[in-house]
Formats: C-alpha cells, sequence, structure tokens
C-alpha cells in the first residue's frame, strides 16, 4: 500500500525537496564519485542554500558553519564513515537525513540505535518460515538497511550510535575497515559497492551513553555540531522550522510572531550557558538540555493551543505551559532553578509583563 504523497505527514528529504534536487541535478557539472546523485559541490549547495544561474532558489537545510558541512561531505567521498556528534537539537539528524538524499537519492536506509538493539539488526536477519523449510539460502535472507545500502553503492545511517551497546556497535568495525558482510550460514560475503558510507550520528549528552571504542572511532572522521553561536541565528533555524511544520500538519494559525520566538530562545540560551545574554547575571542551569529542537517544539504546542483556543495568534499564555515543561525535568531541582530565573530575570524585564503573568499563572 502506498501512501498520497500529498498526505504524508513527514515526507522525507528526497520528496519533500525533489524539485530542488532535480534543479541541482541539471545544472551541476563538477565530477561526481561513483553512484553520487550530485557532486560534492552541489550537495553543500543543497544543505546550505543559494540561488542558481536559472533562478531556483535552493532553501538552507542548515544554518551554521559551511565548513563543517564541506568536511561532512568530503568525509563521504572518502571512505571514511562520517559521525555527526553534538548536543540534542544541533541538527544532527536532519543534516544525515539531507546528506543521504542528496548523495543517494534516498535517506531510508536507516538503522535506529536502541538500547535493546542486536547484531541483527546491522547485518541481517532470516525469513524464519522459509528457513526451517528449506534451510539457509539466499531467499531466506532479509537484508539490513546496511546491507541494502552495501550492495546498491548508498549512504547508510545509523542514528543514536551511543545508545547501542558496545557488542553490537563492533560489527561495524568489518563493515567500515573490510567494506564487507560475511555472511557464514550460506558461505558466502557481501562486498560494498562504491558509493556505499554511513553516517551516524551521537548524542554527547545522554545518560547511560556507550561509549564507542577506539577502534570504532578510528573509522569515522568526527564532525561536531554545535548549537547556534548567536541569538539571531538560533531565532531563524527556530523561525524556519515551525514554519514548515505548521505547513505540514496544517495549523490554522498565522506566523508565529518573531517576538514570541525570540523570548523564547532567550530563556533557553540563558538557562544553557547559565548567564544572562548580557552577561551581566550568573545563572543555575536546569537538568534538561533546552535546545534549539525543543524550542521548535514549544513554538509548534503554543501554536496548536492559539489555533484551536485562542484567536491564532501565538501569545505569552500559550507558550507557558510548554516552556515550563521544557525546563522542569526534574521537579525539585529544576522547579527551584526555575522559579528563581523568572523572579531575577523575567520579572525585571518591562516588556516581558505579559510572560510573567502567564507564567505566574502557571
Amino acid at each position: 500500500m502506498t501512501n498520497n504523497k500529498n498526505n504524508v505527514l513527514r515526507p522525507h528529504a528526497e520528496h519533500a525537496y525533489a524539485e530542488e534536487l532535480e534543479a541541482l541535478k541539471r545544472i551541476d557539472n563538477k565530477p561526481k564519485p561513483t553512484n553520487w546523485q550530485l557532486s560534492p559541490w552541489a550537495v553543500v549547495i543543497y544543505i546550505m542554500g543559494g540561488t542558481l544561474d536559472d533562478g531556483t532558489v535552493i532553501e538552507p537545510k542548515y544554518f551554521g558553519n559551511k565548513r563543517l558541512i564541506e568536511i561532512a561531505v568530503a568525509t563521504l567521498a572518502t571512505d571514511r564513515a562520517l559521525l555527526l556528534i553534538g548536543v540534542p537539537g544541533t541538527a544532527k539528524t536532519w543534516v544525515s537525513e539531507h546528506l543521504a538524499a542528496a548523495i543517494s537519492g534516498t535517506s531510508t536506509l536507516l538503522v535506529q540505535g536502541t538500547a535493546g538493539m542486536n547484531e541483527d539488526s546491522m547485518r541481517y536477519t532470516w525469513n524464519y518460515a522459509k528457513l526451517l523449510a528449506e534451510g539457509p539460502s539466499s531467499d531466506a535472507l532479509v537484508s539490513s538497511p546496511i546491507m541494502n545500502a552495501m550492495q546498491q553503492g548508498k549512504i547508510a545511517r545509523v542514528e543514536e550510535l551511543t545508545r547501542i551497546p558496545s557488542d553490537v556497535q563492533d560489527t561495524l568495525i568489518t563493515l567500515l575497515s573490510e567494506k564487507l558482510l560475511p555472511i557464514p550460514e550460506l558461505g558466502q560475503e557481501i562486498q560494498a559497492n562504491r558509493g556505499f558510507n554511513v553516517i551516524a550520528t551521537a548524542n554527547d549528552r545522554d545518560k547511560g551513553v556507550n561509549e564507542l571504542s577506539s577502534a570504532l572511532r578510528r573509522r569515522f572522521n568526527t564532525v561536531v555540531l554545535p548549537l547556534p553561536k548567536v541569538l539571531e541565528e538560533e531565532v531563524n533555524i527556530v523561525k524556519t522550522r515551525v514554519d514548515k511544520i505548521g505547513k505540514s500538519i496544517e495549523l490554522p494559525v498565522k506566523e508565529a510572531p518573531i517576538e514570541e520566538i525570540k523570548r523564547l530562545v532567550t530563556i533557553f540560551r540563558e538557562l544553557r550557558s547559565g548567564k544572562t545574554e548580557d552577561g551581566r547575571t550568573k545563572l543555575k542551569s536546569p537538568s534538561g538540555t533546552l535546545s534549539t529542537a525543543e524550542a521548535i517544539s514549544v513554538i509548534n504546542s503554543g501554536q496548536a493551543l492559539a489555533a484551536h483556543f485562542g484567536d491564532g495568534i501565538l501569545k505569552a499564555h500559550d507558550l507557558a505551559s510548554g516552556i515550563i515543561g521544557a525546563v522542569v525535568k526534574e521537579p525539585t531541582q529544576d522547579q527551584n532553578i526555575w522559579e528563581e530565573y523568572v523572579q531575577t530575570v523575567i520579572k525585571e524585564r518591562k516588556d516581558w509583563a505579559d510572560l510573567y503573568r502567564a507564567l505566574s499563572e502557571h
């Protein structure tokens, strides 16, 4: 069964941005590695955005240091795998998906890392009905996304690598160093075709992280994606993503006022950094990450409240509960930190009086 693409809640990157990818293919005359849909130059344009000679506008997918994306793309053009590391909300998954879409034409060869994974998810499994009836055979073999990527010469994605148990992580060592996947039950092996590579993501602030072995780390070139350096950059990221998500979920609401986004992002940045934006007041930081992704979620939640239970315009009282929910993860410790911030910072900002009242009501 296939879905109507217009009704898909979150289309894959290669479908959502198909027109941009086609436009880039038309004008791309740079050298392409084998099995790449676009040249490294065009992949960077796709990620960072720009205007093509034919007038096509390529929307930025990542707001940040262009050099980091160039390093990531150059890595994938070699035999080294790519590891994207950063705190939650630094667009690791977003960048990974769009890199795969631009390079391979598909972002769906994905392994989602979990604490309960076994190595079959990395290698292959079996159709047990056929296995019992016929014994081990090629027909009974069920390929993993990584195995498919090796055979097709495409990019495979491994999300949340440090959530995966260490012994399962090490399954990747042979895949990345030898570029082959043994199938001892059949006395065979799968050798990777040109174009195959792996993009992995890892959260360096997650509790219960499984550290990567030094042997596995050596197989990756690591690119650290930082949080946005300045307020304006983070506000721009939040606004862009909020507008996109609002359209995809058909919220009957006006665009989120930039001032409300700026206030929310300021709160998150100050609590994250442990000081106010002007650097004059030191603050205690709560246990949560207060990432850009969480800011986007708070705005979207506020817009839903405004759309369905308000006048359609996002206001302070629509954001209040979402802000508190994002900040207060540990009921005692975070609550005290939050109340101190409200009284010493928010209350003192005269133009934030409406936000102070809304937060006080909660």
